[in-house]
């Protein structure tokens, strides 16, 4: 028997209710705040992603699918199966010039992404994630916007157990002087680090910092590296936004913490970042995170485009929250006439009615109990029903039945 890759699931009729609702949900909460849905391809040029993500991220250097195929003119090209879609939606964003429109521009997306890790709770190898990205400004009031829309989201599933944490990386000049800074605190101690982060202290040493080995974190917690993690290094402009966006978030209610050690797992951040996280989660407790990526546009090629944005993993979400069982059916159709139960049945669906029939023609104690298991409601149309031209409707909830003379007042 073949069966499902290793890090993959199928999501069958018991989830895929709760599924729909989840993307329900964030339709209708992102589109409130004028976001438009976005859908890239699942594949994308590898360049993209060694660009956009960053080759000192794990993503790039551990956990892509790459593969190299030729193409019709024979020459080998490299794709990767996307390991997230920030960089897919800049893509577009460049390649469809629309920069040309007044922004802010607003996206969102739904979606699998695929990334080569161990298995484990809430973690898949082809996992999905939900996310928005924003274009074209650059005010703190736009991040406090997408920390609350995030927080709105995760609220409108009853959640409320979860934490803020929010942090600022300056722009470039201040990320250069705080990488000189760690690499020079940190240089005495590369011997200690695990080997992933004797690569990151040569090519992005702030990512040293949400490193989760045991040998790393000792070192961190080490006073003198502290001193300069807590140093306010951002400079004057840098700062002023930081602290306008707390301000905002002060404004709206959000209690939030200021994470110094908060980088997050990509090279492209800059300025704002922040991570919302449960502890029903356990040691994997962010549910989503996100933060400010101004230089992701020019880096892949376009105009310098100011940019912000968030994605949560759909599996950790969907282990926290309340399962709700898929609506029944508004109509059940019984009758021992397959022709006339299709016909009702079709002109049902017409008017916007969920209805079915029994397709095996079963006896009709069968098809009752049938009917009471997925319907609200059973239409029983006998001989009697059919020749008179009247409906026997069943409430299947009260046991309540009713004699309906037209198909207008059975609607």
């Amino acid at each position: 028997m073949i069966k499902a890759q290793r890090g993959t699931k199928d999501i069958l009729f018991l989830e895929s209710y709760n599924w729909e609702r989840i993307e329900k949900i964030a339709s209708n909460i992102f589109h409130l705040a004028g976001f438009s849905k976005i859908q890239t391809p699942i594949f994308e040029a590898t360049e993209l992603f060694n660009r956009g993500v960053g080759e000192s991220s794990d993503i790039v250097n551990k956990e892509m699918y790459t593969f190299s195929i030729g193409g019709i003119d024979k020459k080998e090209t490299s794709i990767t199966l996307r390991p997230e879609n920030t960089a897919g939606v800049v893509r577009a964003f460049i390649e469809h010039n629309l920069s040309r429109l007044s922004p802010p521009q607003k996206f969102w997306y739904f979606g699998p992404m695929f990334r080569y890790e161990r298995p484990q709770a809430g973690r898949q190898r082809q996992f999905h994630q939900i996310g928005v990205e924003v274009f074209g400004c650059e005010n703190p009031s736009m991040d406090a916007e997408i920390i609350q829309l995030a927080l709105s989201f995760l609220k409108a599933f009853n959640l409320s157990d979860f934490e803020v944490e929010i942090n600022s990386l300056g722009c470039t000049k201040c990320k250069n002087e705080y990488k000189a800074s760690i690499k020079e605190v940190l240089s005495s101690h590369i011997d200690k680090m695990c080997e992933d982060c004797k690569i990151r202290y040569q090519k992005n040493p702030l990512r040293i910092l949400d490193c989760k080995q045991n040998s790393c974190q000792e070192i961190l917690e080490l006073e003198e590296v502290k001193k300069i993690v807590l140093k306010d290094y951002i400079c004057p402009d840098c700062k002023n936004h930081f602290e306008t966006l707390c301000s905002y978030l002060d404004e709206l209610n959000i209690n939030y913490k200021i994470n110094k050690f908060l980088v997050r797992g990509l090279d492209y951040y800059n300025r704002t970042v922040f991570e919302v996280k449960s502890s029903k989660l356990g040691s994997q407790s962010a549910i989503l995170g996100g933060g400010r990526y101004d230089n992701l546009t020019e880096t892949l090629g376009g105009p310098k485009t100011p940019a912000i944005g968030f994605a949560l993993g759909v599996e950790r979400l969907y282990s926290l929250i309340e399962k709700v069982e898929s609506k029944k059916l508004d109509y059940f159709v019984v009758s021992n006439n397959p022709k006339e139960a299709l016909k009702l049945t079709t002109k049902l669906r017409e008017q916007g009615k969920s209805a079915e029939f029994d397709y095996q023609n079963r006896k009709f104690a069968k098809q009752l109990e049938k009917a009471s298991k997925t319907a609200l409601c059973a239409i029983i149309l006998g001989e009697d029903e059919i020749n008179q031209g009247y409906y026997s409707v069943k409430d299947l909830t009260t046991a309540e039945q009713r004699k309906i003379d037209s198909f207008n007042d059975l609607i």
